[in-house]
């Protein structure tokens, strides 16, 4: 008997699986996608019924040949790509080129990569799944319709270089109308005042003033709160009411992927791309010393929160044996996944119980092993009891005024042993009152009035852009990683601190698109979009009908747009302001970072400024000051000064043009590699900045985030 192929992606994969399969089994890689649409054209017959013209991926005809070669000997071929539309579509185009006919092979599915599941798999091979693959397919045809159609009219429009998707367009959409209604917010001034107070028995506790005559009080401005001060002055304070009660608090559900990312981002700091990058490396096994590669989550691109019997009968065991039988409920907590979920996946899960976050931590790399901690404690905390809170609650009357303070205790941990979610806005945290008798009286120690704005909506972070894009039904967890990555590499959203802000190019962007293509830029189309791709998948519509659906309307917006779109790029803004040089007068136009001034002589003139806008709507041109170092020029001695250029900033000679050395822009940070070197700043042709050291390129590190380093 001849032997079996096992195809998988992934090499870090092959070499999990290969250990488990004997010596009748040869397990290769494909390393991805071998086959794509084309780069250099549209490669879709749009009259042909959409038909997608496949080619191979630059770089992948040797892999094909290697994997015909292997496949032509095989008795069995086993196709093994992730289990999901992604994975469906490498196995078919694998199957596509190694074995037409369809003669031996079949597909293996296994949410996680361990010995058991494997095997298992197959043993009990499917074939492949057409409704899926067209699926796929039909997202691909979307998206590259979209992409190759309308990026085009925005490097004629705009500038090079731009790029529209169909659902990356909308998520910069969602950022600059959050980013507006911040803008068009006008704080409403309040007021608050709390009361200190003392028991009898000496403890201290705080009250807020929330009633007069037994209606909500508000206090406007600051002579509302004087007075209500000066009605209490010298009242007496008494509790009128306490009420303690015990509260039950439910654990969280195991990870989906847009759990873990929203998770991943609040607790431990990582973008969506790391989160989902270090969970690939944990799910396609992690070296373990002697135990070799050992996947130690199940598959991280999943909507849903199913968990196998075996996986909570080891969590039960586990809690049973650390925390005790209080901790572990009568029986398995249960939780429903939301009905669009791709149910035939588990949640996000540790697939060896016998690995402990400890007992692997010196095999993992400290972000792995922070990711890894993280998804064991909620999958852990998951099949826990509840929590049980004493939540008490008092009311203090002053003449006709009442103070309403409240605290809460924890009585039983329960989950919160082990893990508690992180929140986007951090809540007021309750203080522990003292114990409160109803007719106690109580001495005041102090009023105190305080100031506030009322707040607007708060900026997206990457954690609560997650979780709009998975609520409003745009895209799928699997590709918002990708999605916030690719609008901040494409300047449309830059990143301040943890909060996500549209650039000038976003605002731009985006309104030219919703004005051309209103029906692309809508958040239900586009949801309503992933429904249809979902109904594919269900084989309840045939894909072409969807696409045909689709371009109708799209294609007239587009030779509209070609047509109508405003050209910026060629758009010239004529300003009171005259060009110091020249004495001509400067216009604005825009360029790669937005709008800026220029002489309207150019090119005999190339004289330049940027401007701001003042409150009267008069452009104000901004001198151009450089920043002097104490850096000397290595050729003429002279003073070197900070200057920027399309690859960041970097220091020139200020005896330019007579002296035109130049030095990279140091940071001050000496490298981690301890060479000697300083990190410096650069940037990639896409312009994004990153740091790196100023020895390359006998040294190679690099970074895009200073504090991150230790």
């Amino acid at each position: 008997m001849g032997k079996s192929l096992v195809i998988v992606e992934s090499p870090a994969k092959a070499k999990t699986i290969n250990k488990f399969l004997g010596k009748d089994f040869i397990v290769m890689a494909s390393v991805g996608h071998v086959k794509d649409l084309p780069k250099s054209k549209l490669g879709i017959d749009i009259e042909n019924g959409f038909e997608p013209h496949y080619e191979a991926i630059k770089g992948k005809a040797n892999t094909i040949k290697e994997l015909k070669k292997a496949g032509k000997s095989a008795d069995r071929i086993f196709l093994a790509p992730d289990p999901d539309r992604e994975g469906e579509a490498i196995a078919w185009h694998i199957a596509e080129e190694i074995d037409k006919k369809n003669e031996k092979t079949s597909r293996v599915l296994f949410n996680e990569i361990t010995e058991k599941a494997v095997k298992e798999a197959i043993a009990h091979p499917i074939a492949l799944d057409q409704n899926k693959y067209e699926a796929q397919q039909a997202r691909r045809v979307l998206d590259r319709l979209v992409g190759y159609q309308v990026s085009p009219i925005l490097w004629d429009k705009v500038r090079r270089g731009l790029s529209a998707g169909r659902v990356q367009s909308v998520a910069v959409r969602l950022i600059c109308d959050r980013e507006r209604e911040i803008q068009a917010f006008i704080p409403r001034e309040y007021w608050s005042v709390t009361a200190r107070f003392e028991t009898l028995g000496g403890d201290a506790f705080t009250a807020k003033l929330a009633k007069k005559d037994g209606q909500k009080i508000e206090l406007n401005n600051g002579d509302d709160a004087k007075a209500a001060l000066a009605e209490l002055e010298g009242a007496p304070y008494k509790v009128a009411e306490v009420e303690t009660k015990e509260t039950k608090r439910n654990p969280a559900a195991p990870f989906t992927t847009s759990k873990l990312q929203q998770e991943a981002a609040r607790k431990l700091g990582f973008t969506a791309k790391k989160t989902m990058m270090l969970a690939q490396q944990l799910y396609e096994g992690v070296e373990l010393g002697d135990e070799g590669p050992v996947g130690l989550i199940s598959y991280m691109r999943t909507d849903s929160t199913r968990v196998s019997a075996e996986a909570v009968a080891s969590a039960r065991d586990f809690i049973q044996l650390k925390y005790g039988a209080d901790y572990l409920p009568k029986g398995p907590n249960i939780y429903k996944s939301k009905k669009k979920s791709q149910d035939a996946h588990e949640a996000i899960r540790p697939t060896y119980f016998q690995y402990s976050p400890d007992d692997v931590k010196k095999h993992l790399s400290k972000d792995q092993h922070r990711l890894y901690q993280l998804i064991w404690n909620r999958f852990i905390a998951c099949q826990m009891t509840q929590a049980l809170i004493d939540q008490t609650r008092a009311q203090i009357q002053a003449k006709n005024y009442t103070f309403n303070a409240s605290g809460s205790t924890v009585k039983f941990p329960g989950f919160m042993a082990v893990y508690i979610e992180g929140q986007d806005i951090e809540e007021e945290k309750e203080e522990k009152l003292p114990a409160l008798k109803k007719d106690e009286s109580l001495k005041l120690l102090g009023l105190d009035p305080d100031q506030h704005f009322t707040q607007p909506p708060p900026r997206f972070t990457e954690a609560s852009l997650v979780k709009e894009l998975e609520e409003q039904g745009i895209g799928r967890p699997s590709t918002y990683a990708s999605i916030i990555s690719t609008i901040q590499d494409r300047e449309y959203v830059l990143k301040d601190g943890k909060q996500l802000k549209p650039t000038e190019l976003g605002f731009t962007v985006t309104d030219m698109l919703v004005e051309s293509f209103p029906e692309i830029l809508n958040v239900e189309f586009t949801a309503r979009m992933e429904e249809e791709l979902d109904q594919i998948e269900d084989g309840q519509m045939e894909w072409r009908t969807a696409m045909t659906e689709f371009y109708g309307p799209f294609s007239a917006s587009l030779e509209k747009a070609k047509k109508e779109m405003k050209n910026i790029k060629a758009e010239e803004i004529p300003t009171d302001i005259v060009c110091e040089k020249c004495s001509s007068m400067m216009v604005i136009k825009w360029g790669r970072k937005g709008k800026f001034l220029a002489c309207s002589a150019y090119p005999e003139c190339k004289n330049t400024k940027d401007f701001t806008t003042g409150e009267d709507g008069k452009i104000v041109a901004l001198e151009k000051t450089a920043e002097v170092t104490e850096t000397q020029c290595p050729t003429c001695g002279k003073q070197m000064v900070v200057k920027s250029g399309r690859f960041g900033r970097f220091l020139a000679c200020s005896d330019y043009p007579n002296c035109k050395s130049t030095l990279p822009y140091s940071t001050g940070v000496p490298c981690p590699e301890g060479d000697g070197g300083m990190l410096v700043e650069r940037r990639t042709k896409k312009g994004r900045v990153f740091f790196s050291c100023s020895k390359y390129p006998s040294c190679k590190f690099a970074t895009w985030d200073l504090q991150k380093l230790d």
